[in-house]
């Protein structure tokens, strides 16, 4: 058996994967870096985008790394700003947004399994977060 093995993991040197709408990612602690428990990663809003409403099969926790965030989840709209942090419940449907037109917002997410999916609530779609990093 493989003994698993420390990553540091560089944000700048990493390609960040376009989510549409303003919104790219970039993968962090994922299976490729070794991990079999979490995931997580970076997404970077342009001014005025958001994604669209969506569910997690798994827990998720979202900080505000950079600007100020709307996080609407389960019908409520929360005002967020750099540390605040969420904690969403599995099957919660819940998305994040840039309210301003001028400054870039960042947010730093974790899901609680490496089998994380996404599930978009307009369309019923589901992939799996790992899927959305591939290319």
């Amino acid at each position: 058996m493989t003994e698993a093995k420390a990553a540091i993991l560089r944000p700048a040197e990493i390609p960040a994967h376009d989510r549409g709408g303003g919104a790219r990612t970039i993968p962090l602690v994922t299976r490729k870096a070794g991990s079999t428990s979490l995931i997580n990663g970076i997404t970077a809003f342009e001014p005025g985008a958001a994604i669209a409403f969506h569910t997690h099969n798994c827990e998720e926790s979202v900080m505000v790394l950079e600007g100020h965030a709307l996080a609407e989840i389960d019908g409520v709209e929360y005002a967020l700003g750099p540390d605040d942090t969420t904690w969403i419940p599995p099957n919660t449907p819940h998305r994040f947004r840039n309210p301003s037109l001028s400054e870039p917002m960042r947010i730093f997410w974790t899901y609680a399994t490496v089998d994380a999916t996404r599930t978009n609530v307009e369309t019923g779609e589901t992939r799996t977060i790992d899927a959305e990093h591939r290319g």
